[in-house]
């Protein structure tokens, strides 16, 4: 498919209900308000279509920059395209999933994780933590920087009361990823975690809640879980 018959089937695809809905979530004309589900539909059609990716994103249409993400070759991307994938990403359907599913998969994964964390924009923070946090999910703890994880967690558990919104919510999301991914952090992840208790962000006009990380480690731990790696980062 071309982008602009993907354009058309997306406008095709979209509905008001969903719009609105997106709309008090963060989004921004131009979309069409296509529900995820649909999206992945239209993956299984197109596939791995690096250069197509590129190009849905590079129009603005949070839809087509959403879908860009299912259908990229994470590690066709050059680090130039993932940084300009990250200071596109406005909202956070794009800054915590989509580009983060991206960049952690990508060999540049780890090193814009890290530069992203520092950045003075709130978006790319929470690329920053969620692409750390996706990078915990799908790679062997042997490929992990132990210590290094250690340290950022103990950075959350000292910043997080004054970490721009999203941000700490990002952070939040990085202690739970740790804590129900990576067996040898574990314990030390629900340590922080009971430090951190319930994360306080300004969810907007949703009914969207905020995961107790304690609750959420837990929960996974009863399951059995715990160390058990994704495939993919995108779900």
């Amino acid at each position: 498919m071309t982008a602009t018959e993907v354009l058309a089937e997306l406008e095709r695809l979209g509905n008001e209900s969903t719009k609105r809905t997106l709309m008090k979530h963060g989004a921004r004309e131009p979309f069409f308000g296509v529900r995820v589900g649909d999206l992945k539909t239209l993956v299984k059609k197109i596939k791995v279509d690096h250069a197509l990716a590129l190009e849905l994103y590079d129009t603005g249409n949070s839809d087509a920059m959403y879908l860009a993400a299912l259908i990229a070759d994470p590690m066709a991307f050059t680090k130039p395209q993932l940084k300009k994938w990250v200071k596109g990403a406005y909202w956070y359907m794009l800054s915590g999933f989509a580009v983060p599913w991206s960049a952690s998969e990508s060999k540049f994964g780890r090193e814009l994780a890290l530069e992203w964390i520092e950045s003075d924009s709130e978006q790319i923070q929470n690329a920053g933590w969620c692409t750390y946090a996706s990078l915990v999910a799908i790679k062997p703890d042997a490929e992990l920087d132990l210590k290094e994880i250690e340290a950022l967690m103990a950075r959350v558990k000292k910043e997080i009361g004054s970490a721009p919104n999203r941000t700490r919510y990002a952070m939040n999301n990085f202690v739970i990823s740790v804590g129900c991914f990576v067996q040898p952090l574990s314990a030390k992840a629900k340590t922080v975690a009971k430090a951190l208790g319930e994360v306080e962000v300004d969810m907007g006009d949703t009914s969207c809640k905020v995961p107790v990380a304690l609750d959420y480690i837990e929960k996974v731990e009863r399951m059995g879980r715990v160390g058990k790696k994704r495939k993919r980062a995108a779900c």
